[in-house]
């Protein structure tokens, strides 16, 4: 007799359960690069485990990076979803607003702010947070969204910031 196979893991949904699986994420996420510099090879594994461990609520999940050319000016970067903005000047939408003030945003739902940018209509909520460097120096912010309105809170801002402290806020060289 063959035993049944569950079809997906159970999906952390409760804050606690959230701030528990970013603790383990934060140790996996530190195996994973352990020793690796290249900041697109750490952007994106953050980006992939991320979106692994927390979907389909995690719709889509990646970075926009300062464009060294156009330093008021964020990039697309690695992601997983749907097709990215390319380019999104500071100071507008959810991740302009995050570059220009090195704030997190969360915003229950983007329909209602202020110069929201759609870059996929299905997205209800999303989650902004700067990254910094180990001089502070911002070089990217990673933009988590969600299908479900209301879907991030202070358990995601704080677990994402930490994850991405102790993976961007390190100098390379050493």
């Amino acid at each position: 007799m063959i035993a049944a196979v569950s079809a997906a893991p159970l999906r952390p949904t409760t804050p606690d359960e959230r701030a528990a699986r970013y603790g383990e994420l934060r140790e996996e996420i530190g195996a994973v690069l352990a020793g690796e510099r290249d900041r697109v090879a750490r952007m994106a594994t953050v980006a992939a485990m991320l979106a692994q461990a927390f979907a389909p609520r995690f719709f889509w999940t990646g970075f926009y990076v300062v464009d060294p050319f156009k330093p008021d000016e964020l990039v697309v970067g690695p992601y997983l979803g749907t097709l990215g903005c390319l380019r999104i000047a500071f100071g507008r939408g959810v991740c302009g607003t995050a570059a220009a003030t090195r704030t997190v945003q969360v915003v229950d739902d983007v329909h209602a702010f202020p110069d929201h940018i759609a870059c996929d209509s299905r997205s209800a909520s999303e989650i902004v947070l700067p990254v910094l460097d180990a001089a502070g120096a911002l070089i990217a912010v990673l933009d988590v969204d969600s299908t479900e309105p209301a879907a991030f809170d202070a358990a995601d801002a704080e677990g994402l910031a930490a994850i991405l402290a102790d993976v961007f806020a390190f100098d390379p060289a050493s």
